[in-house]
């Protein structure tokens, strides 16, 4: 019998998510927790992180790491009032360092708490009527869905069925609440159980997205699950499903690799949710509690096959799903600047550079809050989009982004996404947040000089190969190998729909740009009509298009080896 990995034998003994986090937070001895409770918060959506620009400081004077947490919200759609954005500002501002972090998965990220700040920090989440559940560990995380506030209903609907999904996926046990908000045991001592998931939960993370064509903002073959919605006059009739989609890998290991989802059927709005839960119990079932790097339900189906996994879902579900239906991508992007709805209301979508809301823009915002009756709306491309602006409301809204310093960016820059990355990510192999909006700057006068400035070109840095930014589904990814080194790769479809190809490996700053400026001048002259960067660099013959379709290749000729 294959043994165990270590985290299974964690969840195990956890007492359904509780281990010993209470008694670690009371310690004063450490700012951390134990090995095994850092775990276990994951699923409360806490990571414990340290400084690591302070690290080799901290250990000369054989000082602790400088230990801190970072907390994620579970908000499914992204979609907060008004008040809840004053919530979590005044948050940040208290125990947040003055940072809110916008996520690719549609949500909000405060850093630097400390374990004392912890409990009380998660209770003003929780007084805001919001809550860390599930936003991270081996369980399905944040539901995210399509920002198309443009278009009321449809919105509307998608953003029910994200809060369904997420409900009916969550954790029952009551270890969150008890932890973070009571202090206190179930009264009573009532026995828990988890109906989905079991004691030991899934054997990795489980991502959900749900689309609305022509936007792929989502990126939904990213995602073990994709919800496709099929539209016809303006109204959903159900969702295309594609299952097996996932971003992670690891350096120098061909059997881990990014893998884009495979549309296997249609269903009934009404039958979503029951497709997600069963989906989700084939993965309980199947998926390997031996190697978390193949734990994954990507990993799953390319183990069992696709088509076994099918018949065993439709076993499941004790009915089959009807073919696909013909829908058509565009772009991942957000829209740039105001929408408008049939209702007269407007949707502002502010670009938020690598969704670091801070300084001069965090209290620009919290002006607006103040007077905005409407909702704010986190994108999957961390950006925030200030909704359901009456028209006398607009001029004032500007005027405050404008005075608190909020300018247009350039195509490139509002195409361009990082993640975390240093110092806090403890995966992380270089930088990303921190270095992206330098060599933005650099490639912006680059593309300036060939014409290029008004082409939306799209980059995505992360600092490790985990994909956070999904960079493999990136026109131009970048992923960090060691401090200043990246693999370079092109040809990911603008639509999201196709992986790039490894083009350069262990490169540079001035090897990167040395590398782009000379594709970005042929592109600009020997492109086809409405042809994208990717399309032209596949056409022509710069990389190929991955040849197993939807299954990454770490593949490299050795004559474009750095």
């Amino acid at each position: 019998m294959t043994e165990l990995s270590r985290n299974e034998h964690i969840k195990a003994g956890s007492n359904y998510l509780r281990g010993t986090i209470a008694e670690g937070l009371l310690d004063q001895i450490t700012g951390g927790l134990s090995e095994d409770d850092q775990q276990l918060t994951k699923f409360h959506g806490i990571y414990q992180q340290d400084d690591r620009d302070l690290r080799a400081e901290r250990a000369k004077k054989k000082l602790e790491k400088a230990f801190s947490f970072m907390a994620r919200l579970r908000v499914p759609g992204g979609v907060l009032t008004a008040k809840q954005w004053i919530a979590m500002h005044d948050l940040a501002a208290e125990r947040g360092g003055g940072t809110l972090r916008l996520t690719t998965r549609q949500t909000i990220q405060f850093h630097g708490i400390i374990k004392s700040n912890l409990r009380p920090a998660v209770q003003a989440i929780h007084a805001a009527l919001l809550d860390t559940v599930a936003a991270c560990g081996d369980v399905n995380r944040n539901v995210i869905a399509s920002t198309v506030p443009q278009l009321p209903a449809v919105h509307d609907e998608i953003v029910v069925l994200a809060n369904a999904l997420s409900d009916r996926l969550r954790p029952h046990s009551h270890a969150w609440h008890d932890i973070w908000i009571d202090g206190t045991q179930i009264a009573g001592g009532v026995e828990e159980d988890e109906p989905i998931y079991g004691a030991t939960y899934l054997p990795r993370k489980f991502k959900i997205a749900i689309a609305v064509p022509p936007q792929n903002d989502v990126d939904a073959f990213a995602h073990d699950i994709g919800f496709i919605a099929v539209l016809r006059a303006g109204k959903i009739t159900g969702y295309n499903v594609s299952v097996g989609g996932g971003m992670g890998m690891t350096h120098g290991e061909p059997d881990t690799f990014p893998r884009t989802g495979d549309v296997i059927g249609f269903c009934r709005p009404d039958q979503a949710v029951d497709v997600a839960e069963q989906v989700v119990r084939i993965q309980r079932d199947w998926g390997d509690r031996s190697d978390r790097k193949h734990a994954r339900l990507k990993y799953t189906i390319e183990r069992r096959g696709l088509a076994a996994f099918q018949t065993e879902l439709h076993a499941r579900l004790g009915w089959t799903l009807a073919a696909a239906k013909q829908v058509r991508f565009a772009r991942t992007g957000d829209p740039n600047g105001w929408q408008n709805a049939p209702d007269g209301t407007g949707h502002f979508f502010l670009f938020v550079e690598n969704g670091r809301v801070a300084g001069r823009l965090l209290q620009g915002l919290r002006a607006i809050a103040e007077q905005h009756d409407g909702r704010f709306i986190i994108t999957t491309n961390q950006n925030l989009v200030i909704a359901d602006v009456l028209p006398e409301r607009r001029a004032s809204i500007e005027a405050i982004l404008a005075a608190h310093g909020v300018t247009a960016a350039s195509a490139l820059r509002r195409n361009a996404m990082a993640c975390v990355a240093l110092p806090t990510c403890g995966l992380a192999l270089a930088e990303s947040e921190r270095y992206l909006p330098e060599l933005i700057t650099v490639l912006e006068a680059e593309v300036a000089r060939v014409g290029l400035a008004q082409d939306d070109i799209m980059i995505r840095m992360t600092g490790c190969p985990n994909g956070c930014a999904r960079p493999y589904l990136a026109e131009i990814g970048l992923v960090g190998t060691g401090p200043g080194l990246y693999n370079l790769y092109l040809g990911g479809a603008f639509d999201g729909s196709r992986l790039s190809k490894l083009y350069r490996r262990q490169i540079g700053h001035d090897a990167i740009v040395a590398t782009l400026a000379p594709l970005f001048a042929a592109y600009a002259t020997q492109r086809l009509a409405g042809e994208h960067f990717s399309d032209f660099v596949i056409r022509t013959g710069v990389v190929q298009a991955t040849p197993s379709g939807n299954r990454f290749h770490d593949d490299l000729p050795s004559e474009l080896a750095a």
